[in-house]
């Protein structure tokens, strides 16, 4: 047929013929078999046909002799024919291009016709069982079924542990050029050609053939409802055996390329062998768009379910080849879901810039996230973080550093000697070392190892190592992530808070995580979120360091309770100082002031509340016995200062006593809020009702207090601006006893002598609350009050005992001076407050409210209640109470200090009458009865009625109550204002008794006399 017509139209026809066959538009009996056999056999020939290999050599001179490969192939063997089509993208002549881009569907129509082909695959067809198409054959289709049918065997043999049937090297070979040939033109994957033909045509009707062009278009449009089922799988094929190394002018190509695997995870052989179960388990039915491979992701992060180790595996591998990092437009289904995010966060940074995943992990849990987004963000990042080399940002920040002080020059080497990851670790290592401690990151790099530990603090499944070491601990102490309030409790905090019932490599790798956080607090970025308003109000000076070392922390501790201080950033701060408790190493300034003297006088303790009460008892007795050497350093002492000052802000920052008032918390406190102290102010104003062990505690605790009130934290904040304006030099010792020398300033905050009340009610009930006062009487209390001591016990208060047994003493005037002086006070102060008398409050509590309601619910006390008490003497029935009234009686005998009504009625009368006398042991009032007897001098009226009320009360005190020894008639005696009479008395009774004696004793001489001369 052809042997009469010139080459190229028989080529055309044959062309022709061959598209109207496959495309149908023959009849079946259009072309017989006869012809059909003639046809294949004369394209067969074609190829060795050395009239077609002149043709071919006429139209395409001028490239032959371009292409040396080609021009050197032997003559008669239909090399030359298969060299050009090999280099067919290379061919200019537009004749010579026409001719071979003909020649090459025809051949490719065949797999008989492929140059070598037949050779290679023959046996491996007839062991597949792929056929020979037989001729005659009318469907031209089912020859590049062969060609399918041997991929698929490629396929099989790599599913299978054990092939049966092995396809032989050279046909792998001879399959790979076939495919890499094909996937360049759409026509040339015959296969592929009739199940995407009409979708071809819908889709693609205006895209030209070539460079792979159709593919692309047919691949954008895969996940469309209209594309036929038949087309999506026949869409994979060519991709599967792409593998040409990524030059600088395929970037743009490779781009799709990556794109397209992170879409189809059909397009994975990797994927497709290791994931076949989870796909079908978990992951059926999502294949769109990249949603299977996100699944697949999702399981691997624990979320889902267990997936197998090669699973993961090829997963990793996957990411790795695409490198999402790079550009994160790579992975669509991430892109998608973050649009939203991206156009509103991060519109600031370049499309496709690797920056685009950082900005989306910043906005991680903020207003701006979407759950979608998060979800696909740490999916990806879970990978990520196995492998740094895809964070392209650190590698090209820390390249240089790696090199320096890591000593490797490629990233994230794998070997024995440096484990993956070890480069990473190297660099935080270096991170945080101070200038003195030898080489450091350079800035850039340093900011880009603390962008990598802010996402690990986020989730815990970016810490490989976390996630590795504690995976069982998570299950069991941090099954589900909690919110409260509006605070997200992640599960690294989780496993903070559970630090000491975790294994022991999980304790020790958050141990060292937490570590790092004090130093650098703003590794919690959460935290820092939060915080950002008080850091930008507060703590911007701290916060521009380079290096944190612990003073940003410290700062936010500080502000804690500023009004502009939120929820967030408050419960944060509260639960680092938490965790800090568990190891003084979690305070990186505590450490590294004190790690010296703790491996020194407090060697294996471990938790801060121990080491903070080890090292301060130690300065406490080198205070107390005057050490000419404190052992505890200077920078240790100053810093365990400010630990202490902030223990005292939460009970739950002191652990024993939480512990032990743990269900008192419960009964009475709680709806107390834990911060400024308030809880522990709740247990102090409940304090009887408390549980014998919490009831000791807090004791322990006022003692501490009262010794040094700096540790007072309500006390210092209440009275703030107080101790500002009238104690700004005072030691911190004496803080109260200054607050207490001016509660009754005209300028004293109202708030403020409220609380020293407190405060001097508490240090009434029992002495040793009273460090000043337990300091004075140090002789006096064993000498009269030794057996109040006796029935005493440790930890509970006395009720106000030794201070009553004191104040007795003082009115018999039998203390010493120091003593008597403090016990003065307490009375004058007591005389004005009844509450301050622990006692008579105790003892008359129903007559209080009884007879002198009204005076106790006055704000302000001024002894009106004192004064109630003693008017309604005759009517107390109580013989308890009306012993503390009579007290209050004998009392005031002794000094007009201590009784307030009179000393206000008589204050004119003590400057004009008795301003020479000095005030105590009753002298003062002794002047006021002289001045009272005596007819020419003229008393106030309301002196004089008072001192006359008062008279009367003390002769009936001296009726129900009569001296209980000599001591104490000689005391009343001495202190009666009628003194000099009953002295006068007594004094003239003793001269009538002498005389009488010495009458007696002459006339019983004298009868001795005579009696002796008889």
């Amino acid at each position: 047929m052809c042997s009469i017509v010139p080459p190229s139209t028989c080529l055309a026809a044959l062309h022709r013929i061959s598209q109207q066959g496959e495309n149908h538009l023959l009849p079946d009996n259009e072309i017989s078999s006869d012809c059909n056999h003639l046809l294949w056999n004369y394209k067969l020939n074609l190829t060795t046909d050395p009239k077609f290999e002149s043709v071919a050599r006429e139209v395409c001179k001028s490239t032959i002799a371009e292409i040396k490969e080609c021009a050197d192939e032997p003559v008669g063997k239909g090399f030359l024919v298969s060299c050009l089509v090999d280099h067919r993208g290379n061919i200019t002549e537009y004749q010579c291009h026409q001719y071979i881009t003909k020649m090459t569907a025809i051949i490719f129509s065949d797999y008989r016709l492929i140059c070598g082909f037949m050779d290679d695959c023959k046996a491996d067809i007839n062991l597949l069982k792929c056929g020979s198409i037989r001729p005659g054959e009318k469907d031209a289709h089912s020859q590049g079924e062969v060609v399918a049918c041997l991929e698929k065997g490629l396929v099989k043999e790599a599913e299978e542990t054990d092939p049966r049937i092995q396809v032989s090297d050279q046909c792998k070979k001879a399959i790979l050029r076939v495919a890499e040939l094909s996937s360049d033109d759409f026509h040339l994957d015959r296969h592929l050609y009739f199940a995407c033909r009409d979708d071809r045509e819908r889709f693609c009707e205006n895209t030209q053939a070539g460079e792979g062009r159709v593919y692309k278009c047919l691949f954008n449009h895969k996940f469309e409802e209209s594309m036929s089922e038949k087309g999506k799988p026949g869409v994979v094929s060519p991709l599967l055996h792409i593998s040409r190394q990524v030059s600088s002018e395929c970037q743009g190509e490779m781009l799709d390329y990556r794109r397209m695997l992170m879409e189809d995870f059909s397009l994975s052989p990797e994927i497709i062998l290791s994931c076949r179960g989870e796909i079908e388990h978990h992951c059926s039915g999502l294949h769109r768009k990249g949603r299977t491979l996100h699944c697949l992701m999702k399981v691997v992060r624990g979320e889902k379910g267990n997936v197998g180790l090669n699973c993961q595996q090829a997963l990793q591998t996957l990411i790795q080849e695409t490198d999402p990092g790079a550009d994160y437009r790579i992975d669509r289904a991430l892109n998608e879901a973050c649009e939203s995010v991206i156009q509103t966060a991060c519109k600031h940074i370049r499309s496709g810039d690797p920056m685009i995943l950082s900005c989306l992990m910043e906005h991680l849990y903020t207003e701006k996230m979407v759950e979608d987004c998060e979800h696909r963000l740490l999916e990806l990042q879970y990978f990520i973080s196995r492998d740094w080399k895809l964070d392209t940002v650190l590698y090209r920040k820390c390249q240089g550093d790696a090199s320096r002080l890591c000593h490797t020059h490629g990233w994230n080497e794998t070997s024995e000697l440096m484990p993956p990851g070890a480069v990473f670790s190297c660099l935080y290592r270096h991170a945080y070392r101070t200038e003195e401690q030898g080489r450091r990151l350079s800035r850039e790099c340093r900011a880009e190892v603390q962008r990598i530990l802010h996402q690990r603090a986020m989730d815990v499944k970016l810490d490989p190592a976390l996630q590795d070491k504690c995976m069982i601990d998570l299950g069991k102490w941090c099954s589900e992530k909690t919110e409260t309030g509006q605070v997200l409790y992640t599960e690294l905090e989780c496993l903070q808070d559970h630090l000491d019932d975790l294994a022991s490599d999980c304790r020790d790798i958050v141990g060292n995580l937490t570590e790092l956080e004090s130093e650098d607090i703003q590794i919690e970025a959460l935290l820092m979120r939060a915080c950002e308003p008080i850091i930008q109000t507060f703590c911007h000076e701290v916060a521009d360091n380079q290096i944190d070392s612990g003073d940003l922390m410290e700062c936010l501790i500080q502000n804690k309770h500023q009004k502009e201080m939120n929820e967030k950033c408050a419960i944060g701060v509260t639960h680092f100082q938490l965790v800090q408790m568990k190891d003084f190493r979690f305070s990186y300034k505590f450490k590294m002031a004190c790690k010296e003297d703790v491996l020194k006088l407090c060697p294996n303790i471990k938790k801060k509340v121990d080491v903070v009460i080890c090292l301060s008892t130690t300065v406490r007795n080198d205070t107390l016995q005057d050490a000419k050497e404190h052992r505890v350093s200077l920078k240790c002492r100053k810093q365990l200062r400010v630990e202490e000052l902030e223990m005292t802000e939460d009970i739950r920052l002191e652990p024993e006593l939480y512990e032990a008032c743990k269900s008192d918390i419960k009964n009475y406190c709680q709806n107390v809020p834990y911060g400024n102290a308030q809880i522990i102010e709740c247990l102090k104003e409940i304090k009887k009702q408390l549980s014998t062990r919490c009831h000791q505690k807090v004791f322990k605790l006022q003692e501490t207090e009262m010794m040094d009130p700096e540790l007072d934290y309500t006390l210092m904040r209440v009275c703030k601006q107080m101790i500002k304006r009238f104690c700004p030099e005072a030691d911190s010792k004496n803080m109260l006893q200054c607050l207490k020398q001016n509660k009754n300033s005209e300028v004293m905050d109202p708030k403020c002598k409220q609380m020293i009340t407190k405060r001097q009610i508490t240090q009434n009930t029992d002495y040793r609350l009273n460090p000043v006062l337990r300091k004075a009487c140090k002789a006096d209390i064993p000498k009269f009050c030794q057996n109040i001591l006796n029935r005493a016990k440790d930890d509970t208060e006395l009720e106000g005992q030794v201070i009553s047994c004191l104040k007795l003493k003082y009115a018999d005037q039998r203390l010493s001076s120091d003593c008597e002086d403090q016990i003065r006070v307490i009375i004058q102060e007591s005389a004005l407050d009844y509450r301050l008398d622990p006692q008579l409050q105790m003892h008359c509590s129903e007559e209080i409210s009884n007879l002198c309601a009204e005076e106790a619910a006055a704000q302000e006390q001024t002894g009106q209640v004192e004064e109630c008490l003693k008017v309604n003497l005759l009517k107390i029935k109580t013989e308890m109470c009306k012993k503390e009234v009579l007290n209050m009686l004998k009392e005031s005998k002794a000094d007009i200090f201590v009784d307030p009504v009179l000393h206000t009625a008589c204050a004119l009368d003590i400057k004009h009458h008795c301003a020479a006398i000095p005030p105590g042991r009753g002298r003062q009032m002794s002047c006021l009865m002289e001045a009272l007897e005596d007819k020419r001098v003229r008393l106030q009226p309301e002196c004089k009625k008072r001192l006359n009320d008062r008279i009367e009360m003390w002769s009936y005190a001296a009726k129900v109550a009569p001296a209980e020894g000599f001591s104490d008639l000689a005391m009343q005696v001495m202190t009666s204002p009628s003194k000099n009479y009953i002295l006068s008395v007594i004094t003239v009774g003793i001269c009538v008794l002498f005389l009488i004696g010495l009458m007696c004793g002459r006339i019983t001489k004298r009868v001795t006399r005579e009696l002796k001369d008889r």
